[in-house]
């Protein structure tokens, strides 16, 4: 976890722990926040959450828009074309001032409860 302008960015390097609906569900409690997995297989995979329900699943940040996308999704899509962490950071408003709270040594790391973080 390391704490940004607007808020906190939790990674977890080579897994997508952070976007387990549990988890995610847990962390957008009182706020928003999106999910993002670089899937090396099929690509980047984005969820969001808004206050512990999760509102988009399956998304593809960094990518094209599509046809129902909201004029705000358009620009965030053109944008940030390819850029999938800066599309999820626009996303809920996080404005990092460096690459560490992506690729750095975090300020915390945080060990998650045992329990099904699939369930929520």
């Amino acid at each position: 976890m390391t704490t940004v302008p607007g808020g906190c960015v939790v990674s977890q390097p080579w897994g997508y722990a952070p976007s387990m609906p549990g988890i995610h569900t847990r962390l957008s409690r009182g706020t928003v926040s999106y999910g993002l997995y670089a899937n090396p297989k099929s690509g980047n995979q984005g969820s969001t959450a808004r206050d512990g329900v999760i509102e988009g699943w399956d998304l593809h940040p960094g990518g094209a828009p599509d046809e129902e996308s909201s004029p705000e999704e358009v620009l965030s899509s053109y944008l940030f074309r390819h850029h999938a962490v800066a599309y999820a950071c626009a996303w809920v408003g996080v404005r990092p001032t460096d690459t560490r709270a992506v690729v750095g040594i975090p300020d915390r790391w945080v060990r998650l409860p045992e329990r099904d973080h699939w369930a929520h």
